[in-house]
């Protein structure tokens, strides 16, 4: 396991007029014309305001990595002075302090833009599922900006925002990540706590960061990281054991596994197959079946009653408030007898067993994000069906305590493809490092 060292302040070079720069900012909001990936845009004077002191703090020499950035926060992690909602106006709190994600990073200087658009309390893949308006993508308008944390990936890819915060459950940090070209981290379970974050799955849940510098990224979450009281289930990284020596050995589906992509995109994948051959990586055939179906067992399995363990009351007294899709996967959920989660929990102990020894034989699964980009029209014909087969890739992650990176890997028919790269708990360092190999 390679160390998980402190990744070194990344070369944010600080804007000689602090006010310039957040206007730009504000100006890219504008032209971008995606006024739906916001809940919550704070005013721009506030903004450049905070911008301003905290860039005069760093020139006088206070330590603040972060300084110089402007970062976007998901709708269902807490941020002071703004309303948590969840992507449900009737379920708005005012938070009484930052989510300890949020404060940590203000701490390191970077300033919150405001609170964004998502999937209705973290349900769904689409981007579609919020009274505040489906987010489009940043490039395509006839497209989804992929979900939940969709207005998050919005935010950074019209030029707002130098990176923000999403959350993954399913995939909802790394497939709109895909979708605009951006670096999604995917953090190990636990590592980065959720003290402040409206939980989706309280177990499965991962606050995560979307950027398109990764080095950005890993500095923002090593940031993040370590121990919180406020999340009991949060963890510190083991003892690191060195470096891995030697080339990176990378698990590719068996033939026929990848199951049916969009058109080019199966010529895509094999060509970032061929970019991380190229740049040394042994590649190693691999059965992923059973990580396939463990995928499927998030939603169809009983792990979907921790969703309503979340939110469910609340569901059930606001029907009306609530979106119909989130609504229905969460109330079907009231009635799984708890003798299916135990059954289900040694089911995932066998494929636990199993991860085991697949890791034991390669660093990480190199796989596609997910399958297909598709357009609002398409969601809204079929949204579950859409929905369940973006996660084909992505939905098994956090069930099998795995991190996992998801990058850019060219375009098709001039819109963004992407990869990730899954590992076991704690190769973050190393995902991020192989990583590189492809993009130097």
């Amino acid at each position: 396991m390679t160390d998980l060292r402190t990744v070194a302040a990344p070369a944010v070079a600080l804007p000689e007029d602090p006010r310039a720069h957040v206007a730009a900012r504000y100006a890219a909001l504008a032209e971008g014309d995606r006024p739906e990936a916001w809940i919550t845009l704070r005013p721009e004077a506030e903004v450049a305001d905070e911008f301003a002191g905290v860039l005069a703090r760093a020139t006088a020499g206070e330590d603040l990595p972060l300084a110089g950035t402007l970062f976007a926060v998901k709708g269902n992690i807490d941020v002071a002075g703004i309303d948590t909602t969840a992507g449900c106006p009737a379920f708005a709190y005012a938070p009484a302090e930052d989510a300890t994600t949020v404060a940590r990073l203000r701490a390191a200087g970077a300033v919150v833009l405001g609170s964004t658009n998502l999937d209705q309390f973290a349900t769904g893949l689409v981007g579609t599922r919020s009274p505040y308006g489906a987010v489009r993508h940043a490039v395509d308008p006839s497209r989804i900006s992929g979900g939940s944390s969709s207005g998050s990936a919005v935010a950074v890819a019209i030029g707002a925002a130098d990176f923000a915060l999403g959350t993954d459950t399913a995939g909802s940090g790394r497939v709109p990540a895909a979708f605009h070209g951006l670096y999604g981290v995917k953090p190990t379970k636990g590592w980065v706590p959720a003290g402040g974050v409206v939980p989706a799955c309280r177990t499965q849940d991962v606050v995560t960061v979307m950027s398109g510098d990764l080095e950005l990224a890993e500095r923002a979450v090593q940031l993040m990281a370590g121990p919180d009281a406020r999340d009991l289930l949060s963890r510190a990284a083991p003892v690191p054991t060195g470096a891995s020596s030697g080339p990176a050995r990378l698990g590719i589906p068996l033939g026929g596994q990848l199951g049916e992509l969009a058109p080019g995109w199966a010529e895509a994948y094999e060509s970032a197959v061929v970019r991380f051959r190229s740049s040394g990586a042994q590649l190693v055939e691999v059965d992923v079946t059973p990580f396939l179906e463990v995928a499927r067992m998030l939603y169809e399995a009983a792990f979907v009653a921790e969703r309503y363990a979340a939110v469910g009351e609340f569901v059930d007294a606001h029907p009306d408030e609530v979106d119909p899709v989130v609504g229905g996967i969460i109330g079907r959920a009231r009635d799984i007898p708890a003798w299916r989660l135990y059954r289900d929990l040694e089911r995932l102990e066998a494929y636990n067993a199993i991860r085991d020894e697949v890791f034991g034989t390669i660093d990480a699964l190199l796989l596609p994000t997910t399958t297909r980009h598709p357009t609002l029209a398409e969601v809204a014909a079929d949204p579950i069906g859409v929905n369940s087969r973006l996660g084909r890739f992505t939905n098994f992650a956090n069930l099998l305590d795995l991190a996992a990176l998801a990058l850019p890997a060219g375009e098709v028919d001039g819109l963004p493809f992407g990869v990730q790269l899954v590992g076991p708990a704690f190769s973050d360092a190393l995902l991020a490092d192989i990583a590189r190999t492809v993009a130097a």
